[in-house]
């Protein structure tokens, strides 16, 4: 008897130290123990007061009948060959509070002989996280699927299913190869037993072009990206599926069109040249045959315009021929000082010695071309001087301030100056080509175009705002630190 209730004392300090609930019952179901963890899932203060109460009160009616039902199974069999049971049920606590928990139905050791323990493992956490992932997973704005090993699709939202053109339920059960190219389908087995061999998070078709096959037989461009789900069962694979059909057509338009503008200034440069050189050489011999005879003032002048007209259409020209390459990316690549492309920028850019030059650079070393960002900066500082009102020829004074600063994954170079700004409204006018934003100055209206179509073809961006910090114009360079993909592709 004295070993009997030490066996008991010790089940029970086992279970009072258990991390789940527990109680144990006879073949009838009523209590005679409990642990606080039970008492805590079932809204009770004390453990105590869950004796000689019935395990099935918790339960639903068809659920209590069924722990009723495998209690008579498990008493009727000998000790060493109960069977354990298991069952997901919900559960309504004192309070009315609904949890899902599992119950697991064993054996109690020892002298426990007409005892059983029965389990209570609660759920709700697994059952919350699984209806976030739900939630998430259905809102995505992208296509997602989740497949099995045997490359089967489980779980589909509305996203890719409207993207193949699939109702979800006809998806579901399938082979996934049935998204897929005939041509894809064996190489993509392979591909897919290599990930399940050694499984992590990672685009597929890195380097290479994906389609997906359309319910209408049609292939559609797609981006692929994979991730192991943690499951008991079995392993579980989910693909976040991105139709990218319309950056497809925009990247090829994007190509088509400069294309165009480079063969177009290719074919302009050559067919505008020859009439011009044509000028040019008329009025060289209208010149040579006037030889020795005394011209009049204007004539003279007229001849000094021609020939002043005659050279801006060839830099106008050169400039076409400029702009167009300003839209090729420029792919060497290397590490730049922030401090040492502003020296440079100012060497070249001829700031007049009686301006103030202010720079404030907060941030680290970027790697990225260096022509397009010095010339982009040196064109923007040549800018403010040139535009600044009354300088024109190296005279007079004003301020410029160039600072850099971080921000996401951008550099952001500002070249501020204290001149007569830009008039409003013509914020965005300014970076056409061939616009002058002042009429007085020289330049044909080129510079800032050139700029702007250089910046954009590295994946960067400029803007203006005028009045500035310093009361003129304000020119912003957002350089990318970090080039996005698209960026970094052909």
């Amino acid at each position: 008897m004295t070993v009997a209730l030490q066996n008991q004392a010790d089940v029970h300090l086992a279970l009072t130290h258990a991390p789940i609930g527990a109680m144990i019952i006879d073949r009838a179901g009523v209590i005679s123990w409990a642990n606080q963890p039970l008492a805590a899932l079932l809204g009770e203060p004390d453990p105590a007061a869950l004796r000689l109460t019935l395990a099935f009160v918790w339960l639903p009616q068809d659920e209590a009948e069924i722990l009723q039902q495998m209690l008579d199974l498990f008493f009727a069999a000998p000790v060493e060959a109960s069977p354990a049971w298991s069952r997901v049920v919900t559960i309504k606590a004192l309070e009315g509070i609904e949890q899902t928990v599992e119950l697991t139905l064993t054996s109690a050791p020892g002298d426990f002989d007409k005892r059983a323990i029965l389990w209570f493992q609660s759920l709700t956490r697994q059952t919350i996280a699984e209806r976030r992932f739900t939630q998430i997973f259905e809102n995505l704005p992208l296509g997602a699927l989740v497949v099995d090993s045997r490359q089967r699709v489980v779980q589909v939202n509305s996203a890719l299913a409207a993207e193949f053109g699939y109702p979800r339920e006809e998806l579901v059960g399938q082979p996934l190869e049935m998204l897929l190219p005939p041509r894809y389908r064996a190489p993509h087995g392979e591909h897919v037993a290599g990930y399940i061999a050694a499984p992590s998070s990672r685009m597929m078709g890195s380097g290479r072009d994906l389609t997906g096959l359309h319910r209408s037989g049609q292939e559609i461009p797609v981006e692929i990206a994979l991730t192991r789900l943690e499951n008991g069962a079995q392993p579980m694979f989910m693909a976040i599926v991105s139709d990218i059909s319309s950056r497809k057509r925009g990247e090829t338009a994007l190509q088509q069109t400069n294309a165009q503008l480079e063969e177009f200034t290719y074919v302009a440069s050559h067919d505008l040249r020859s009439p011009l050189r044509g000028i040019a050489d008329l009025v060289t011999w209208i010149r040579e045959d006037l030889a020795g005879t005394a011209l009049p003032e204007d004539v003279e002048h007229n001849f000094e315009r021609i020939a002043l007209r005659i050279d801006r259409a060839e830099q106008m020209i050169d400039d076409l021929l400029s702009y167009a390459r300003a839209g090729v990316q420029d792919r060497h690549r290397e590490t730049i000082s922030p401090a040492d492309l502003v020296d440079e920028a100012l060497g070249l850019a001829l700031v007049p010695q009686g301006f103030t030059v202010e720079i404030d650079l907060q941030g680290g070393d970027i790697v990225a071309p260096r022509a397009p960002l010095a010339t982009s900066l040196r064109n923007l500082i040549g800018n403010a001087v040139k535009h600044h009102g009354g300088n024109e020829n190296g005279s007079g004074t004003g301020h410029i301030r160039i600072a850099m600063r971080e921000e996401g994954r951008f550099s952001v170079f500002t070249v501020d100056d204290d001149g007569q700004g830009i008039a409003p409204g013509n914020e965005e006018r300014i970076f056409k080509l061939f616009h002058r934003a002042s009429p007085g100055t020289s330049g044909d209206g080129v510079g800032l175009a050139f700029t702007r179509r250089m910046i954009n073809a590295h994946g960067g961006m400029v803007t203006v705002r005028s009045p500035g910090s310093l009361g003129g114009a304000s020119f912003e360079i957002h350089w990318p630190r970090i080039l996005l993909k698209e960026n970094e592709d052909d």
